[in-house]
């Protein structure tokens, strides 16, 4: 008895977290005076709790409460400083810190996804095949929240796949953390044993959402990405980490093979045939690169998302924050100038390429569908991503006329950032500290004063992340491999720059495995921008102490005019320690656990 209450409070709290998960697996919620054996006995509450162990995938789209992946990265500023990316980039981070600490959370959804697969077998009302896929599709689960706690601190304890009862001691559920390399193979290998009962693609609407082959790989394809990067691969300066036994928790020899599983795993998605780059085309067939990249996050389950969270409780703040203040918005969201520097120009280079035409001298005499008369040439001839992605001053709003508040007829909102703009510093808080604002992911058709956001889900994993994450792992173990330049050539022909490549059109490929690392990075930088790969990316290759401290920049916020508003200055000084790394494991947890060691340098 004392057990099945403890799984029955489990229990509701899992049906609470589900009512973000698959909406059309919650018609029923079941009644909360039902014992956990009652709710294993029907089809429709055994689906429900199902659905439960789904509401444990988190949205990544609430930057300020719940997601700290882009306030903590070099992407983006969170202009409040009372929120905690705030504080833990200034250095106030110690070991105590409870701010967006996520191990606890994982694992109760690691459990919760085990107690389903012990008991979904005595339903009598689900058919065989159906309770086979439903196991599969929570040992997929377990295996995405094991590789989410890996990516935040590593090496994780394996928990066995029985439920620890009520009244054990820390004696019996003192478990050690299990080295990196065989928590990846643990994930790896019940991603394969799930994969024979997985559905390849979705058989109606009713399906989306659901786990399905390729969500599966696509998860393995990551992390194996992960464990092959410099952070995890031959990492010498996890000499000392080890277990209470002085097991080692890195292995510290480099294993060139991992890359090639890691590119082995991309290219298994890729291969299921089942997913596309999402394009819009004129009427010559011609692809539209701006509208093909808005589009991939506002036109829900296209051809190129391979999993999303349904309904994510993440698009309010995606909006309000990455909307101007002239509309209602929150202009809080601020894109860092080093990650606005990122952006190639229309012709495919880098600003930093002498030939590339960029220059910071002077105003734009006139104007384009993306900004106005006397927009500083810094913003001018920029590539379509960076028009997609960024809000700049005299750059014109996205939103149509029916819904954007401007009371102007048809004409597009000129945004001004400069001090006493329309949505540049004023007295009050909702103002970007950068000049700038993160627009990619705002829905052109919210309206957020009054708000009316724009329902819609969040993509975790896409093609493009793919194809990339392919052509990285394929260039560390087989440079020069022709699938280099196919894959990065594909993601920019969508975004509408030149291909690498020879003769009238193309710009010259990188010239050896050490510039295509270089371009690589920064296809990947730009094309992810604002889709949380970036702070994580920094910290596997081992760079975040040149990225995440020092100086940040941004535009003179204090300017009164445009003129003056277009110079470079520091905003902020951050502080990156290498214990940042890996993320701090609660005293709490530790205690809990006699065998838990904490990571290295908290």
């Amino acid at each position: 008895m004392k057990q099945n209450n403890l799984i029955k409070a489990i229990l509701l709290i899992t049906i609470i977290s589900s009512l973000f998960s698959c909406k059309k697996f919650l018609d029923q919620v079941p009644d909360d005076k039902q014992t956990i054996n009652d709710v294993f006995l029907k089809k429709a509450t055994t689906e429900q709790y199902l659905a439960g162990v789904y509401g444990y995938i988190k949205s990544n789209g609430d930057w300020n409460n719940n997601s700290p992946w882009e306030g903590l990265s070099d992407e983006i500023d969170v202009t409040y400083n009372d929120y905690a990316t705030y504080s833990m980039n200034l250095g106030q981070w110690d070991k105590g810190r409870t701010s967006y600490n996520y191990w606890a959370d994982y694992y109760k959804g690691i459990r919760t996804a085990s107690y389903f697969m012990q008991r979904v077998d005595e339903c009598p009302e689900i058919e065989p095949q159906l309770k086979r896929q439903y196991k599969a599709e929570a040992r997929v689960l377990r295996a995405y929240f094991y590789s989410a706690i890996m990516q935040q601190y590593g090496p994780v304890i394996i928990l066995p796949n029985e439920t620890i009862p009520p009244d054990a001691t820390i004696n019996d559920f003192s478990f050690a953390r299990s080295p990196f390399d065989t928590c990846v193979a643990y994930v790896e290998k019940e991603i394969d044993a799930a994969l024979q009962d997985l559905p390849v693609n979705q058989t109606s609407t009713q399906e989306y959402g659901r786990v399905k082959k390729g969500m599966a790989l696509a998860i393995k394809a990551r992390i194996l990405l992960y464990a092959a990067s410099p952070l995890f691969n031959g990492n010498t300066d996890y000499g000392s980490f080890k277990n209470l036994d002085g097991t080692l928790l890195i292995k510290q020899q480099y294993d060139a093979d991992k890359w090639k599983k890691a590119a082995d795993a991309a290219k298994s998605v890729i291969d299921l045939g089942i997913y596309q780059l999402y394009k819009e085309t004129d009427a010559n067939g011609a692809i539209k690169p701006y509208e093909s990249l808005k589009n991939i996050f506002i036109k829900d389950w296209n051809a190129e998302v391979i999993m999303a969270k349904v309904n994510s409780d993440g698009m309010y703040s995606i909006d309000k924050n990455g909307s101007p203040y002239v509309l209602g918005g929150w202009s809080s969201w601020g894109p860092t100038q080093q990650s606005v520097d990122a952006y190639f120009m229309a012709n495919g280079k880098s600003i930093d390429d002498a030939t590339s035409g960029y220059t910071e001298a002077g105003f734009s005499a006139t104007a384009t569908s993306y900004y106005a008369v006397g927009t500083s040439n810094m913003h001018v001839n920029r590539e379509p991503r960076f028009y997609v992605a960024i809000s700049f001053n005299q750059s014109k709003w996205i939103n149509n006329s029916s819904n954007n508040n401007s009371g102007v007829g048809s004409s597009p909102i000129v945004l001004g950032m400069f001090k006493g703009g329309n949505t540049g510093q004023y007295t009050g808080r909702n103002w970007s500290r950068t000049g700038y604002c993160a627009r990619k992911l705002v829905n052109p058709n919210s309206i957020v004063g009054p708000d009316k956001i724009s329902a819609r889900t969040e993509p975790i994993f896409r093609l493009g992340e793919i194809y990339l994450n392919y052509a990285e792992a394929l260039n560390e173990y087989n440079p020069g491999n022709a699938d280099i330049k196919k894959y990065i050539n594909l993601i920019r022909e969508r975004a509408g720059i030149p291909q690498y490549g020879t003769g009238t059109g193309f710009i010259p490929e990188p010239a050896g495995q050490d510039a295509w690392r270089v371009a690589i990075r920064k296809e990947r930088r730009v094309e992810l921008a604002f889709e949380y790969h970036r702070y994580f990316d920094t910290r596997r290759w081992k760079i975040a102490e040149q990225t995440d401290g020092g100086a940040f920049y941004g535009l003179d916020v204090n300017a009164t005019t445009t003129a003056e508003f277009t110079k470079r200055v520091v905003f902020e000084t951050r502080i990156f320690l290498k214990k940042y790394y890996l993320w701090n494991i609660l005293q709490t947890e530790i205690d809990k656990d006699k065998n838990l060691v904490q990571n290295p340098g908290w």
